[in-house]
Parts: structure tokens; C-alpha cells; sequence
């Protein structure tokens, strides 16, 4: 298992490095592509279920946020999702194969709110002044988190964290995912500059902790759906949506930080 991630991490890590450095247009393009996958994902995984979410609202609303954070500061979200609300609406009035009409419009928005808005965030501070900084400070620390997780979880891991929802969660894997976390945080310190010393070790402790709260947010919907994983695209990583999970809420922490603080 271990190999398979490694394999399938690694061409995947050189290509971000090239995405991130060039930055747009080809950063709005991976955000798209990669927030179209992850939507189609999440709409098969509540048709897993026993749910009919409108795929094609979904999606339109994750273009359209995506698109929203790229043209950011002229912010048109409030439109946007008044907009879509209204239409998927309609368009779920005329829906012949929804046995739950109301759990089915409110998924198709619910999904697009969900996987959209943290990748506008994510579009948006590569727009800021040092955005390649900010962007890898949201990236480097969630996967250094997640994989000294895996890492001190499969190794060291006896004590169950969250057997509800995650049953493959330990609290050694956690405090590991910290010091992961950590680790990154200063390492991205080190090469942009960006933040100070004090606030490098704040995020550092904060972007585990609420990168955790994405993936064990996605791991209940997995368990409620009755599905492992989001899809099969990345053998030993489970798809698209499995891999973001953390990093939309971790790209909000890190945006909002950038702006008010950094």
C-alpha cells in the first residue's frame, strides 16, 4: 500500500510544482478540472446512497464560484449562488427519477457550496502579492500532515480516535499529523519568507487540526454512503474529492489569514 501511494504522489507533487509556480492561467485550469472531477465524485457517491443530486448544477456551481475566486476582488458569490439556487430549484420540479426531491436540490447545492467555495479560496491566494508563498503554505502542511499520519498512525497507531466515523484514525496518528504539519509550516518559513516566526508555528499547529476536520468530514459522508473511497482514479488515495478534502478548509484558514494578518 505503501508503494502504490508513493508512486501515484509523486508524478502527481511534480506536476503541482509546476502548476503552482507558473501560476495562471494554468492554476485556474487545474482548480477547475480538479473541482469538476471531485463534483462528479461527491454526486456518485450520494447516488451510493440511495440520492439523485442534479449533476449539472453541481457542477455549474463549482465553475462558477472557482471562476469567482480567480476575477477575485469583483466578487459575485451572493449572485452566483442566488442564481443557482433559483435554477436548480426549477429544474428539480421537472426531475422524473427523484424518489426525494428535497434531499436531491439540496445535495446538488450543498455539493457545489462544499468542493467549490474552499477552491475559490485556494484560486484566490495565488492571486495575492507572494501567492505562490501563500498557495504552498496551504498545500506543503496539509500533506505533510496527512502523510505523517498515515505514516506514525500505521506504525505507532493503538488508540482509536474517531471509530465512528473513521475507524482507521488514531490519536498517535493525530499528535503525528501535528508535527507534520509543523514541520512543513517551517519549511515554508524557510524559503518564502512568509509568516513570522510566531504565526509559523500557530499554523503550523492549525492547519492540522482543521485539515483533520475536512478529511474526518469527508470520511462521515463516505460511512453514511457506505462507499471507502470518493472514486478509484488515484490507486492508494481513493479520487479527486479524497485528496482536497482537508486542503478546502485549510485554503480558507490560510486566505483570511493572509489577508488580515500576513
Amino acid at each position: 500500500m505503501l508503494n502504490t501511494r508513493l508512486m501515484t504522489a509523486l508524478p502527481a507533487f511534480c506536476i503541482i510544482i509546476g502548476i503552482v509556480y507558473v501560476g495562471n492561467p494554468w492554476s485556474l485550469g487545474a482548480a477547475l478540472l480538479v473541482g469538476s472531477v471531485a463534483g462528479w465524485e461527491f454526486c456518485h457517491m450520494m447516488e451510493a446512497g440511495g440520492y439523485h443530486p442534479n449533476q449539472n448544477f453541481t457542477l455549474g456551481l463549482i465553475i462558477l464560484l472557482v471562476l469567482d475566486g480567480y476575477f477575485w476582488p469583483n466578487s459575485h458569490a451572493l449572485q452566483i449562488i442566488t442564481f443557482m439556487l433559483i435554477v436548480s430549484l426549477g429544474g428539480q420540479l421537472f426531475s422524473k427519477k427523484s424518489n426525494s426531491p428535497t434531499a436531491d436540490w439540496a445535495l446538488s447545492i450543498v455539493g457545489g457550496l462544499y468542493i467549490g467555495w474552499g477552491l475559490a479560496y485556494l484560486v484566490g491566494l495565488r492571486q495575492l502579492a507572494n501567492g505562490q508563498g501563500w498557495v504552498w503554505l496551504a498545500l506543503l502542511p496539509t500533506w505533510s500532515a496527512d502523510t505523517f499520519a498515515y505514516l506514525i498512525g500505521r506504525r505507532f497507531g493503538r488508540h482509536k480516535l474517531w471509530p465512528r466515523h473513521s475507524p482507521g484514525k488514531t490519536w498517535e496518528g493525530f499528535f503525528g499529523g501535528i508535527l507534520g504539519g509543523l514541520l512543513a509550516a517551517i519549511i515554508i518559513k524557510i524559503i518564502f519568507a512568509i509568516p513570522n516566526w510566531g504565526n509559523t508555528f500557530l499554523l503550523g499547529l492549525l492547519i492540522p487540526l482543521v485539515a483533520f476536520f475536512g478529511d474526518i468530514s469527508e470520511s462521515m459522508m463516505k460511512r453514511d454512503m457506505g462507499v471507502k473511497d470518493a472514486s478509484n482514479l488515484f490507486p492508494g488515495h481513493g479520487g479527486f474529492l479524497d485528496r482536497i478534502d482537508s486542503l478546502m478548509f485549510v485554503s480558507v484558514l490560510v486566505y483570511y489569514y493572509a489577508r488580515w494578518v500576513g
